[in-house]
């Protein structure tokens, strides 16, 4: 188990990081980029994953943590359901779907696995004094 410092340290928030340069990049394809609604709604619910990691760890508190990582994996759930819509639209390939959903899929299982894993804890623990292993 390796102790957790920052939130950078954490790797769900470094697959959020991914997740939101991935879509990014795919929002700017010209079709979907017209999409004014569509893109900015994925962005939105992307960019949530990763700040919802970053302001519940920031929050130090082990509760907190675990509501704002609710958060996050909700989003990530979202930001899955706008992937089919872009992909129904053909905004985007079925190679480029796939790489969001198994990225929002494999967030979305290690949240849960660290929800579960602080859960374990009271709610006077500070993030920071936990030593955090949440794998797949």
């Amino acid at each position: 188990m390796a102790s957790i410092e920052k939130f950078e340290d954490l790797d769900i928030w470094q697959l959020a990081r991914q997740l939101v340069r991935d879509v990014y990049k795919l929002t700017r394809k010209k079709e979907f980029s017209k999409d004014y609604g569509l893109k900015d709604q994925i962005r939105r619910s992307s960019v949530s994953v990763m700040s919802n990691i970053s302001e519940g760890f920031e929050s130090r508190i082990t509760k907190r943590f675990i509501n704002y990582l609710g958060h996050s994996k909700g989003s990530c759930g979202e930001t899955r359901s706008l992937s089919y819509v872009a992909l129904d639209c053909n905004y985007i390939t079925d190679s480029e779907f796939h790489t969001l959903f198994d990225r929002c899929t494999t967030i979305s299982k290690k949240t849960k696995k660290l929800i579960s894993y602080l859960e374990g804890y009271s709610s006077n623990d500070r993030v920071k004094d936990i030593l955090v292993d949440y794998g797949t």
